[in-house]
């Protein structure tokens, strides 16, 4: 897999320890500073050279716009694997329903390096995975809470009353008096993630944009797809851009 070129880095911190193999990948060490006062919140996009990173949202994917490329695959893997959490929004957990946010389910045929990455880090086999939901729509049965990794939903309580209604087996901690949209900085709390936490975001475009807009992400990962999309008036799909 050739290495990836960097156009842009003023990333803070020590590097992480990427196995040789992930090293080569991403081209350069990987820098992520340690907070004291939060978690470091960092999120991930791919994006067209016009500035799209989605089409047909919720229904689409990063895939649409990356062509599935390996190595964009491989960065979101070596991201999933330093994170200690993945946030994830119920929009993304309705479009990617059969998807486990894990460096593995996103690129497989790098997943030992993964976990050298994570025992070296001396984190555990995956991250938490996060799925936020103001409504508590939330369909129980979907991979991600099956077992295999460790799941819970941060909802109102609306959305609670919800999924309690429908048995919910999966932790469900509400951010108290934030009824509505939940803040990131309300997300974090409410999962135990504190200062020194690493953390994904991996909501789409217009829920980051409300936490960019919080000041809560500290950094942002985005990798350059060599695609022209444009907008174009419906019935055609729509398009969305990093910044809503």
């Amino acid at each position: 897999m050739d290495p990836l070129t960097t156009l842009f880095d003023e990333a803070e911190g020590d590097p992480l320890p990427l196995p040789p193999e992930l090293l080569s990948v991403y081209g350069g060490p990987l820098r992520m500073p340690r907070r004291r006062d939060r978690a470091h919140v960092f999120a991930n996009f791919v994006a067209t050279l016009d500035g799209i990173v989605a089409i047909d949202p919720p229904r689409g994917s990063g895939a649409e716009i990356s062509g599935g490329h390996a190595q964009d695959r491989a960065v979101m893997g070596i991201l999933r694997a330093a994170a200690d959490a993945v946030i994830v929004g119920s929009g993304n957990l309705r479009a990617e329903s059969a998807h486990v946010w894990t460096a593995e389910t996103i690129c497989p045929e790098l997943a030992p390096e993964y976990g050298r990455f994570r025992a070296a880090l001396g984190k555990p086999p995956a991250p938490l995975q996060v799925i936020v939901s103001g409504s508590g729509d939330v369909d129980l049965s979907r991979p991600v809470f099956a077992g295999a990794v460790p799941a819970m939903v941060v909802t109102s309580d609306a959305g609670a009353a919800r999924l309690r209604a429908r048995g919910a087996r999966v932790p469900s901690v509400v951010p108290e008096g934030r009824p509505g949209w939940i803040p990131l900085a309300a997300t974090l709390a409410a999962a135990g993630l504190g200062p020194g936490a690493l953390v994904l975001v991996e909501s789409g475009p217009t829920a980051t944009t409300h936490y960019y807009a919080e000041g809560a992400v500290d950094e942002l990962f985005l990798t350059r797809s060599p695609f022209l999309v444009g907008s174009a008036a419906p019935p055609a799909p729509p398009t969305l851009g990093l910044v809503q």
